[in-house]
């Protein structure tokens, strides 16, 4: 397995260097440029879609899945942006990438990646970098997170988004340096057979890998351009509710779950694992305040409190049922509002 160069978390072994182009050198931000293309407000993220399997042949890049959240840092002098997928400005939530920003040299440019939390293996912690937010609500800066930037979409002028990736990878590394360990990080591509990186990312603990088609231009929405091949498979789901259980710690016998499907709700079955009873408590506080006489999905049974669609959940699972509900369902957390977008389309459920 060969790859392009060392990657942040501890993925590949060494191989040879490849030949790259000699890095350019460090802009100015004093010295004007002409704006050739005027600087977007915000771009749509391109998103991936989700595959059971990795895809082969040479039209494909890989790299690491990372779990956080997406942000585009948008760049203008000294001006830093960082924006959620949902379009919602979090700058002042990511004080240490926004620093990292201003330092890069760069007169004006808008970086796509995801701000993650590390834990003492390289490895992305999802729980980690809600804790240093202050978890959902929360009111915390977080000096622990880093961005692990991944595409380059405006640079001085020029709207890059018509550009294919290889064209905007390349750009890229010349403005992150590879291998750094500041709070802004190329999230580098690995050259290997997907199927066999997908082993390995699985062995080691990793969520799973992205592949890219290197000679498409970016557009966004979930177009097939970009795929993630996950390890263990983690959506987000609107909880509507819940099973209340007097033996269970909190209250909480299980989560009741559902995707999206245009404009309705769809039930895609309970998760009653990975919430300790400090989590099951501070769930059950807060569903309590949405109960609603009125369910988002037709469902009957014992002991079913609903809850107004409001509260919206990481999940891990490991496929789904044939009546379309999740297998081995487990909550890993909640998504803040602002990522309202993340909410699962079932009209991208693998059948």
């Amino acid at each position: 397995m060969r790859r392009a160069s060392k990657p942040t978390a501890p993925l590949l072994t060494p191989s040879e260097p490849v030949i790259r182009s000699p890095r350019m050198r460090r802009r100015d931000p004093r010295q004007p440029d002409l704006p050739f293309d005027p600087m977007p407000q915000r771009i749509e993220p391109c998103l991936a879609l989700l595959k059971p399997n990795a895809p082969a042949g040479p039209d494909w890049l890989f790299e690491i899945k990372w779990d956080g959240y997406r942000l585009a840092v948008h760049i203008d002098r000294q001006d830093v942006r960082i924006i959620t997928r949902g379009g919602h400005d979090w700058t002042h939530r990511f004080p240490s990438i926004a620093a990292a920003a201003r330092q890069l040299g760069v007169h004006a440019a808008i970086l796509d990646g995801e701000a993650v939390v590390l834990d003492t293996s390289g490895r992305s912690d999802f729980g980690a970098l809600q804790t240093s937010l202050g978890g959902r609500g929360g009111k915390r800066t977080s000096t622990e997170s880093i961005l692990m930037v991944f595409d380059l979409l405006y640079l001085d002028g020029h709207d890059l988004t018509g550009s294919e990736l290889s064209v905007r990878r390349h750009l890229l590394e010349d403005l992150v340096v590879p291998r750094s360990d500041g709070a802004i990080r190329l999230s580098e591509e690995v050259e290997a057979d997907g199927a066999q990186l997908l082993k390995h990312a699985c062995q080691i603990g990793l969520e799973g890998i992205i592949a890219k088609r290197r000679h498409q231009p970016y557009r966004t929405g979930r177009t097939g351009d970009w795929l993630k091949i996950k390890c263990v498979q983690s959506e987000s789901f609107m909880i509507v509710g819940y099973q209340a259980s007097v033996s269970a710690r909190g209250g909480i016998g299980s989560l009741l779950l559902a995707g999206k499907r245009g404009h309705d709700w769809v039930y895609v079955g309970e998760a009653g694992t990975g919430f300790n009873g400090k989590d099951a408590a501070s769930l059950r506080r807060a569903l309590d305040t949405l109960k609603t006489k009125t369910p988002a999905v037709p469902l009957k049974g014992k002991n079913l409190i609903f809850a107004q669609p409001t509260l919206i959940a990481e999940i891990e699972f490991r496929g789904w049922t044939r009546d379309g509900s999740l297998r081995h369902a487990s909550y890993k957390g909640l998504r803040e509002v602002q990522d309202n977008a993340a909410v699962f389309d079932m009209n991208d459920r693998e059948v």
